[in-house]
């Protein structure tokens, strides 16, 4: 080993927000146990593309022995992140693709509030919708955060009304697959629009910044809105 510059990371100041994920092109920094660490060191360049993105300033740039950086490596590691998506559906039957139609209903009972499902197509999690599902053709996409549907009351009918679904979280999941998949979806669908619904918590705000990296690497122009939720319900 020999001293070269390399990533270095404040566990004490790190919130595990994950706004650091999506610039880091080797996939070097992953959320591990909710904080960022570096997951090898021959992963990371030096060359601190991730700086700039913490806003805990968390991640600095140090020189001390550490392995070389490793192309080939960061390589095969990059192609392991995107194999993991591919293997997630293993044939289950939940899994299938569908599109739900549904049919105007009314409930009159006394005190019954009249709620319909909005949800149009299966499945929504992010890691298992094919990229060219039937769904998404032409659609207009909220891709939401796990936490919103249960943090705002009126989820279906203010948000998911006439819209494809899709969630995921960017702190769980790796930020590299999220990009790669949703380039895809932007290449492949000509999608009419996007709203990008997240939490106000800060390791929510990577969902738009995962997204804004997709549309670069896509090239696709498409409308984009975003909607941050508070964690009391309400719409900030």
């Amino acid at each position: 080993m020999s001293k070269r510059k390399i990533v270095k990371i404040d566990e004490e100041k790190c919130t595990g927000c994950g706004l650091c994920i999506p610039n880091c092109a080797e996939g070097a920094l992953q959320i591990v146990d909710g904080k960022a660490r570096l997951v090898k060191e021959v992963y990371c360049d030096g060359l601190g593309a991730c700086l700039g993105h913490c806003p805990e300033g968390a991640i600095t740039i140090e020189e001390r022995e550490a392995r070389a950086f490793d192309e080939k490596a960061t390589e095969k590691h990059i192609e392991k992140l995107k194999e993991k998506e591919k293997a997630l559906p293993c044939g289950c039957p939940g899994t299938a693709v569908k599109m739900i139609k549904r049919q105007a209903t009314s409930d009159k009972r006394q005190g019954k509030r009249n709620t319909e499902s909005e949800l149009a197509n299966w499945p929504v999690q992010l890691m298992l919708v094919p990229t060219q599902a039937p769904y998404l053709k032409d659609a207009d996409l909220l891709i939401a955060a796990d936490c919103t549907a249960f943090s705002y009351p009126d989820f279906h009918q203010d948000f998911l009304k006439g819209r494809v679904l899709l969630l995921g979280c960017p702190k769980l999941d790796a930020a590299t697959i999220y990009e790669e998949k949703l380039a895809e979806i932007f290449k492949m669908n000509d999608i009419k629009s996007i709203t990008v619904l997240h939490m106000e918590v800060p390791c929510c705000f990577g969902l738009i910044q995962i997204v804004n990296e997709a549309l670069r690497l896509s090239g696709k122009k498409i409308p984009l809105k975003e909607v941050t939720i508070g964690i009391k319900g309400d719409v900030k």
